[in-house]
């Protein structure tokens, strides 16, 4: 390939990202010296509804179906997208063809008056977009009030700077690209904050029969990263949950010594939460050994995790969610 047409939305971070992937192609490929990428800059549906909660914007794909739109016309070859934004189904013709090593999978508190979770007064107020996150902080403080925030992420980090909000929580990663953690007042770990699915992975997509640009983008897979996010979307997909319903998942790889051994396990937590905190339901599962390195066992394992949820009722939950949507 002479020329690879990269489309990407615009915000700052998206951009950032894109350039990440731009020069981890170069530097995959330092004997391509006439390859060219250009970037193509595209604003979503997610990227111009500003002033309403995403979970009531409603439908799936929002930060995505422009871009893949661009892949579908062939106006585009590759499209770079944090995971978490990717829904479970993609188009008939496109695929996944490359994940990033995971950044940090963490969220984080911004707060410059109060500096911990645990430090907020009674009634102060969290400005989050995510009812993942909402779900999450009610569970543990129910007398705080969440807020909407939306914007871009230096946009939100300003905002409660400037006091609109007493602490706002982002995902760790965007905060870290943009270069931006001197901000971050607290680390929330993730037993207590479970990351949303996919939570600081860059996927890359492109159309399933560009063999030759799937063939540049292999050495960018990082595989421990490819198969801990396959059981989380897997478990996604089993759930037909979307990133406007309070679904949290964390999958990763570990090591054990048995025997003199050591042996290396993948565990699978999730939780599927009513938007006020109040229900909480959650199952976690395991892979050891050899089966850890199996996608098929992999994605049996998040079938098995949110078959676990459904029996506790997590299918009511989402469907009640979906029935709020643009309520």
């Amino acid at each position: 390939m002479k020329c690879i047409r990269l489309v990407t939305r615009t915000s700052e971070l998206a951009l950032w990202q894109a350039r990440f992937i731009e020069q981890a192609i170069y530097h995959a490929h330092p004997h391509f010296s006439d390859l060219n990428i250009e970037l193509i800059g595209v604003k979503t549906q997610g990227d111009k509804i500003l002033e309403t909660s995403l979970s009531k914007v409603g439908g799936k794909g929002l930060f995505v179906k422009e871009l893949e739109d661009k892949l579908l016309s062939q106006s585009a070859d590759l499209a770079v997208h944090s995971l978490k934004d990717v829904p479970y189904q993609l188009p008939v013709g496109l695929v996944l063809a490359a994940f990033g090593e995971r950044e940090d999978p963490r969220d984080v508190l911004i707060s410059p008056k109060y500096g911990h979770l645990a430090l907020l007064p009674k009634g102060a107020t969290v400005g989050t977009s995510s009812l993942r996150r909402q779900a999450q902080l009610l569970k543990i403080r129910p007398d705080l009030h969440c807020h909407d925030l939306r914007g871009n992420v230096p946009t939100r980090i300003q905002k409660c700077m400037a006091g609109q909000y007493d602490a706002i929580i982002l995902a760790a990663a965007g905060v870290k690209r943009l270069g931006l953690e001197k901000h971050i007042s607290q680390y929330l770990d993730t037993e207590a904050f479970l990351p949303a699915v996919g939570q600081g992975v860059l996927a890359l997509e492109c159309h399933e029969e560009n063999q030759a640009l799937m063939h540049i983008l292999k050495p960018l897979n990082h595989q421990q990263t490819y198969l801990s996010t396959l059981a989380e979307r897997s478990l996604n997909q089993a759930l037909k949950g979307g990133c406007q319903v309070p679904i949290a998942a964390y999958a990763h790889f570990y090591s054990e010594n048995n025997n003199n051994k050591q042996t290396l396990g993948l565990k699978l937590t999730a939780r599927v939460l009513t938007p006020d905190g109040k229900l909480c339901l959650e199952a976690f599962g395991q892979l050891v050994g050899i089966e850890a390195f199996e996608p098929e066992a992999i994605r049996q394992l998040g079938q098995t995790v949110a078959k676990c949820l459904i029996q506790q009722g997590a299918d009511k939950i989402i469907a009640a969610c979906y029935t709020n949507e643009g309520s």
